[in-house]
């Protein structure tokens, strides 16, 4: 009990550091209690000496702004940038697991220096981040597992089932060593070595049936990062041969497709009708060629042969279903 009152007090200092404007109503909403406890806890802080006073020029309490932390020495942007990506992109899991953001941007809102919060307070209710939604698939312990063994370097007895559910070398019992969590595509995925296949894995948390932590330690290779692990990949498979892409967008689509990143090895080429050139050297071309069909006649493939190849026939098919 002592534990939760504790932790709510400190929530509502935090609420009100944040935001000086806010009433015993609005406190119990943000804290989801009644106005009798706000008035009460209040109450409490008071007695324990915390400057709290209410001002009626904003109709809301305050705290004197040196209590507990000097301000934080931010500049207003990277103030929005930091609270742009907690409260939006955290609090609201547009990426899974990282909703404890939330509680770090209200504890950021406390200490920033008065004229950057009250900058922020008027112009965050009006920026927004949408990220494309994720299914919130229960992966919160198979997350938690893999990174407490990559903070305590134990390895894992994992279950995972393949994509196709019938693949039997991925599935039964084996030892896993977490090197990275790794979010993409939206879903997590963790990336580390797999005793039974003898090699790097980038495996995907939904898939784990099974997730514990015995007692053998390991290590992380010193020259392994995510960036040498996915290489050239289009996103994230790399097959371990280079393909130079070269493919052709009609001019409806050029623009948007030259404002985009989509690789390291990009190049862009405009012709004369407005339309371009994009050439891409890839790891691989499983990946590339899913991209490549979702633009449909607005995109052409000229080179490699087998990738123009592979696109018309699956292009084909997918026209073959309304022949009916």
């Amino acid at each position: 009990m002592e534990y939760t009152r504790v932790h709510r007090l400190l929530r509502l200092i935090c609420q009100i550091q944040g935001s000086p404007n806010l009433n015993a109503k609005r406190l119990a909403e943000l804290c989801e209690m009644t106005e009798r406890t706000i008035y009460r806890d209040l109450q409490m802080l008071e007695g324990a000496g915390v400057p709290i006073s209410f001002d009626p020029d904003t109709g809301g309490y305050t705290i004197r702004r040196d209590f507990f932390l000097r301000p934080v020495d931010l500049t207003l942007e990277e103030a929005m940038a930091l609270l742009l990506l907690a409260e939006h992109v955290g609090s609201r899991e547009q990426i899974p697991h990282i909703a404890e953001a939330g509680k770090a941007a209200e504890k950021l809102r406390a200490v920033l220096p008065r004229q950057i919060g009250e900058i922020v307070n008027e112009v965050m209710p009006r920026v927004a981040v949408s990220l494309a939604r994720t299914s919130n698939e229960p992966t919160a312990d198979v997350y938690g597992c893999m990174r407490d063994g990559i903070v305590n370097r134990r390895a894992l007895e994992c279950e995972y089932e393949s994509s196709s559910r019938k693949s039997s070398h991925d599935t039964g019992v084996f030892r896993f060593d977490p090197y990275a969590l790794y979010f993409g595509q939206r879903a997590w995925y963790v990336i580390g070595y797999h005793d039974a296949r003898k090699e790097i894995r980038t495996l995907k948390l939904s898939r784990f049936t099974r997730c514990r932590s015995i007692d053998q330690p390991y290590l992380i290779p010193d020259d392994f990062s995510l960036d040498r692990h996915f290489g050239q990949a289009w996103r994230m498979v790399p097959s371990g041969r280079i393909h130079k892409i070269k493919l052709h967008f009609d001019a409806p689509f050029a623009e948007t497709l030259a404002d985009t990143h989509w690789h390291d090895t990009q190049e862009i080429h405009w012709l004369n009708d407005g339309s371009i050139h994009a050439m891409f050297q890839v790891d691989g071309l499983e990946e590339i060629i899913w991209w490549i069909l979702s633009y449909g006649p607005h995109c052409r493939v000229i080179d490699p042969p087998e990738l123009a190849k592979r696109v018309r026939d699956l292009q084909k098919s997918a026209a073959a279903q309304y022949d009916h």
